[in-house]
Parts: C-alpha cells; sequence; structure tokens
C-alpha cells in the first residue's frame, strides 16, 4: 500500500466513525427530547387535573353558601332587594 492509499483509507474510516458518532448523539438527543416532551405533558395533566378538582371545591363551597343563606326568594337575597 502506497502512503496515498492509506491516507485515503484512514479519512474514509475517520469519515466513517464521525457519521457514527453524529447518529448516535442525533439519537440521544431525539430520546431526550421525547423523554422531555413525555414529562412536560405530564406534568400539564397533573396541572389540569389540579385545577379541576380545585374548581370543584370553589363550587361546591359556593353552592354550600348559597344554600345557607337562601332566604327563598328568586333569585337570592343579594339580587332581589328593592330599595324605597
Amino acid at each position: 500500500m502506497t502512503w496515498r492509499q492509506v491516507l485515503l483509507l484512514s479519512c474514509l474510516s475517520a469519515a466513517v466513525l464521525l457519521s457514527t458518532e453524529n447518529r448516535q448523539k442525533l439519537r440521544a438527543d431525539e430520546l431526550r427530547r421525547e423523554y422531555h416532551e413525555e414529562q412536560r405533558n405530564e406534568f400539564k395533566n397533573f396541572v389540569e387535573e389540579q385545577n379541576d378538582e380545585q374548581e370543584e371545591r370553589i363550587r361546591e363551597a359556593v353552592e354550600q353558601w348559597r344554600q345557607w343563606h337562601y332566604d327563598g326568594l328568586y333569585p337570592s337575597y343579594l339580587y332581589n332587594r328593592h330599595h324605597i
């Protein structure tokens, strides 16, 4: 083998190694991106559930307050007062 052939083979092997390394990096980036997207979606769902539960608790508290303060008039007394 001449030195040109050796140089050519070493360049080709270096290019193959670099492309393999790049593919591995791209795959690792893709896996990392998928993992973070999954984590973000799980957190988003968790937050939505928490907000829904909070809204339900508030709605129930407001409903209990209305039932407790209801004076038999409709709409409730706050809106049914007539000022003379």
